[in-house]
């Protein structure tokens, strides 16, 4: 689809060109000719696994890591990778010039033996041209270990997993960490589900909504600026009061068959995606 190509192009550019704009002295790499069309090959290539594919439509990746500011050179921690959605674009994207780290979730001790490895894990050591040089660290709230190097990262991103550390109560140690891996001037990319504006906000999120204007409210209190939210992953059809929460949406169908039928046509999550920076000289 040319059209569709060349206007996801002309988008990034503009993107770049206002990101730029809107925060100059920034720490991250600058956007060069090429980088846009890079991504693009990062998403289109071979190494993407079908299943995921298919969630481009609704996942909007192109414009997302756009939105983010993200460069083939810059240094990049994605927190809880999950299936690899993610993963399968950064590893090539950031292959040759940029760095990637992935904070996977700490290995429960008490039911995994010291050497096993995660079906992450074992997804990247499949296949060492693409992955080889992906660095796999660990991020718990309550882990000690440093998700990247302090003060390293041009990009922390998180999608889809606020509201878990909700839940736990520890979302604030959570931004805390991320605060200490960027660089002065990074960028924090963060999507969740969004919840409804006119009902209060559940404190441990346990339909697994959280409202965009808590979640901005509680980014900035951990020492965030604020810089932009994006609608590319909006969905005005859920009204976020599900039987069982956001997992009665696609692709959990937590429900099973019952209204199957009804849930597909709703479609995912309405999806809140925030930027925020860390502050310059901090």
């Amino acid at each position: 689809m040319p059209q569709i190509r060349d206007t996801a192009l002309l988008t990034t550019a503009l993107a770049w060109l206002i990101a730029l704009t809107l925060a100059p002295g920034s720490q991250a790499a600058e956007p060069q000719p090429g980088d846009a069309q890079a991504l693009q090959a990062a998403i289109d290539g071979p190494q993407r696994s079908a299943r995921l594919v298919a969630r481009d439509a609704v996942r909007h990746p192109f414009q997302e890591l756009t939105f983010f500011e993200i460069t083939p050179r810059s240094t990049v921690v994605e927190i809880w990778p999950g299936a690899g959605y993610w993963t399968e674009i950064l590893a090539p994207y950031l292959h040759d010039h940029g760095t990637y780290y992935t904070a996977i979730e700490p290995r429960n001790a008490n039911s995994e033996s010291p050497d096993a490895k995660t079906p992450f894990q074992l997804k990247i050591d499949a296949d060492a041209a693409v992955y080889g040089r992906v660095k796999v660290t660990e991020f718990g709230p309550s882990h000690a270990a440093a998700i990247a190097p302090d003060r390293s990262a041009d990009l922390v991103l998180t999608f889809r997993n606020l509201h878990n550390w909700l839940k736990q109560g520890n979302a604030s140690e959570a931004l805390a960490a991320f605060y200490r891996a960027l660089k002065p001037g990074g960028i924090l990319g963060l999507e969740d589900h969004r919840g409804q504006r006119d009902v209060a906000q559940d404190p441990r999120a346990l339909d697994g909504y959280v409202r965009q204007d808590y979640a901005i409210a509680l980014v900035e209190r951990a020492g965030f600026e604020f810089v932009a939210a994006s609608e590319i992953n909006a969905n005005p059809k859920d009204t976020a009061n599900w039987p069982k929460g956001v997992w009665t949406l696609p692709p959990t169908f937590s429900l099973g068959d019952l209204d199957r039928d009804k849930y597909a046509a709703i479609g995912e999550a309405d999806n809140f995606v925030l930027k925020f920076r860390k502050p310059l000289g901090h």
